[in-house]
This record gives C-alpha cells, sequence and structure tokens, in this order.
C-alpha cells in the first residue's frame, strides 16, 4: 500500500469520503492551512475509531513527518497517506491561481477601507505617539515572511504615499538557510504584494540545528545580529520588526511569571552593539487577531517559521505524542481564559507598564542599573 499521494489524486476524490489533517503544531495551524482541514495531534487520531473507514489525507510542513506517521497509521489499520509536499507545496500551487494585479488592487484597498481603523490607523498612531520615525530615516523594513512583516512592509508602503516625513525604505529579507521551497513562497508573496525586496544570505540555520537547548533563542539573537549588520551596510539607521500588541502583553506576563522582573517590549531601542542603529516597532498598538483577519480576508497563506529545527524536531515530537509547549504558548492561553472573565484583562497588562507607583513598588533600578529600596525613603519620612 502506498503511503504518499499528490494534491492532483485527491483533487479527484470527493471531500464527503476523507478526512484533511492538519498535524503542525497548533500554532502554525492557525497561522494559516489548507481550507477544510483539521488539525489533530497523533494520539487524537489513533483514538478515533470513526476514521477507520475513511481515508486520512495528512499533511506537516514539508511532507516529510507526514511520511511517518502515515505508515505508522496503516500499520494501525489505518487509510491514511502523507501529501507530498505538505503546506508549502499547496501554497506554492495557490500561487498560480492568483492574478497578480487585481490581488494587489484588493490587498492595498483593504488597508484603507476596511481595515483603515484596526491596521492602518493604529499603525500611524504608534509612530506618532512614541516617535518611530524621524525626518531623513532611511528604515530597513525586516520581513520574515509571515503575516505580521509582510503587513508591517504593507503599511510602510502605504504611509509612505502620504510622505508627510520624508523617509527612506529597504524591505530587507535574510534568508537564514531555507529551503528552495520555503524561500519561493516568501519571493512570490512579495512578488504579488509588489514589494521589492532585498534578500541577503546566513548560514544561521546550519550553525544553530545541532544546538541541544534554545536554539531558537540563540537563532533569534544571530538574526538580530546580522539585519543590523546588513541594514547598516545598506545605509540605513533603523531596522523595523513587526511585534504586535499581543507580543507586547505576552511578553510583559512572560517577565513577572518566568523572570521574576517587570519588563515590556519597548517600541524603540537603541542598538548596544552598532551605533547610531535603532530598533523600532511600529505594530506596537496592532491587535493579532486583526491581522489574522486581514490576512484571511485577502485569502493570503503564509510560512509561520521554515528553519529545520521546527520543520522536522517539533513534528517529531508530534510523532511521539509529546506536548513540551512553549512559555508564550502558555502565557497565551492564560491570558485568553482571562479574557473570558473580564475583557478588559489584555488593556490593563498593556496599561500596568504606563503606570508604574513607584512609591509602592519594593524596589526599582533606575537607568543606570541602580537599585533603589522602599525601605531607603521609608527612613527618609
Amino acid at each position: 500500500m502506498k503511503v504518499e499521494i499528490t494534491f492532483d489524486e485527491i483533487e479527484d476524490k470527493i471531500k464527503n469520503d476523507y478526512v484533511l489533517i492538519d498535524i503542525r503544531d497548533e500554532d502554525r495551524f492557525k497561522s494559516g492551512n489548507i481550507p477544510n482541514s483539521i488539525n489533530l495531534k497523533v494520539d487524537e487520531i489513533y483514538d478515533k475509531k470513526e476514521f477507520l473507514d475513511k481515508e486520512l489525507f495528512l499533511y506537516c510542513v514539508n511532507g516529510t513527518v507526514s511520511y511517518k506517521i502515515a505508515k505508522e497509521l496503516q500499520k494501525k489499520g489505518f487509510l491514511a497517506y502523507s501529501i507530498s509536499g505538505g503546506y508549502v507545496e499547496w501554497v506554492r500551487r495557490n500561487f498560480n491561481k492568483v492574478q497578480k494585479l487585481d490581488k494587489l488592487k484588493t490587498v492595498e484597498k483593504s488597508i484603507q477601507k476596511k481595515f483603515h481603523e484596526q491596521l492602518f490607523s493604529k499603525f500611524c498612531k504608534a509612530i506618532n505617539t512614541y516617535n518611530l520615525i524621524d525626518p531623513n530615516d532611511k528604515i530597513a523594513v525586516c520581513i520574515s515572511g509571515g503575516k505580521d512583516s509582510i503587513l508591517m512592509a504593507k503599511l510602510f508602503q502605504e504611509l509612505k504615499k502620504h510622505n508627510k516625513i520624508p523617509f527612506e525604505l529597504v524591505f530587507l529579507v535574510m534568508d537564514p538557510g531555507y529551503s528552495s521551497a520555503n524561500r519561493e513562497v516568501i519571493e512570490k508573496n512579495a512578488e504579488v504584494l509588489n514589494i521589492p525586496i532585498t534578500v541577503f544570505e546566513t548560514n544561521i540555520f546550519q550553525n544553530v540545528y545541532t544546538i541541544p537547548k534554545s536554539p531558537c533563542y540563540v537563532c533569534a539573537r544571530m538574526r538580530r545580529g546580522y539585519l543590523y549588520s546588513k541594514a547598516k551596510e545598506l545605509g540605513c539607521n533603523k531596522i523595523a520588526l513587526g511585534h504586535h500588541y499581543d507580543d507586547v502583553i505576552e511578553t510583559t506576563l512572560m517577565s513577572m511569571l518566568y523572570g521574576g522582573q517587570i519588563e515590556t517590549m519597548l517600541p524603540k531601542l537603541h542598538s548596544e552593539n552598532f551605533e547610531g542603529m535603532e530598533l523600532i516597532r511600529p505594530m506596537y498598538l496592532i491587535r493579532e487577531r486583526d491581522i489574522i483577519h486581514w490576512r484571511d480576508y485577502n485569502e493570503f497563506y503564509f510560512i509561520q517559521c521554515a528553519c529545520k529545527f521546527t520543520d522536522n524536531s517539533l513534528n517529531e515530537e508530534l510523532l511521539n505524542s509529546s506536548n513540551t509547549g512553549s512559555k508564550r504558548k502558555k502565557v497565551k492561553q492564560i491570558i485568553e481564559n482571562l479574557v473570558k472573565e473580564d475583557p478588559q484583562v489584555e488593556k490593563n497588562i498593556f496599561k500596568c507598564t504606563e503606570n508604574v507607583n513607584l512609591g509602592k513598588i519594593l524596589s526599582y533600578k533606575d537607568l543606570d542599573g541602580i537599585k533603589h529600596n522602599f525601605i531607603d525613603e521609608y527612613k527618609k519620612i
């Protein structure tokens, strides 16, 4: 019995006769999935006896892990197949169906009209509130290929049309070692959206792939350094990252629960290692749900993370039915649960970093790193 099946073969099937299963982690599924698919862990598939009389078509990121799982399912009596090429292949196939000019007009109109208040207005508000752009800035808009950075690029293009402040843009894409398929998805999305990207290559994935602990942390640090370096080489004085409102509140809560300190993700930072360079976050006030709505409304599909570690190692964990979960994922779930009881929770987490009462803090560090204790002030009274 064969294990692999192509998208062309699936199109000849009747949908009622098969189940399309996405075996990637929940975050990836939410970041984009094939229509009519369901997201299941391996154990959940085994437990569904009603699947025994249906054909199961499984997909992961690139078809590697789904192939292994399909073989295991077949041994247990399931009619399971792995879709060749996985989600990446499905995204690539969809580019052939896109009318580029019509798609571009629809996307840009959606930013100007339907999502103006949720996206463009909040983008501009963050820039004005936190003074993120100065006259004659040259900004490297850093594009990872996901929904956040792609939207950020389009918002910058829309802002440039109004040109109230003279500034330049470079749309910078770092290739840390993508597969050819993943890189093609990023390049095609940029082409459809008329984003003139500048791509440069590094070997980051190769360097971090064998790191046993916290490879994602090391990867993020290395990415940041390479982006600063390339941006400065291109004459930029700022890099822009696509962190949004939800990233801010999650980071704030994470610092308290796991770091034992009160810190937040600031809207702009001076670089410690690259003199004269700044990092800005113009998506600071934009909600992730609005980004997702924009993405789905325009029927865009993106690759969330395209490194070898998450393509293979994470899915191997799924194969072994383990659910490690990240701290950020746990914090996101905590916030979601709290919001069900009180919708103001998210807003309050964000506001707490603006309403710090030093008179009711046990101790704090000033900008020079000097620690102040409430006892010192208490003795003065």
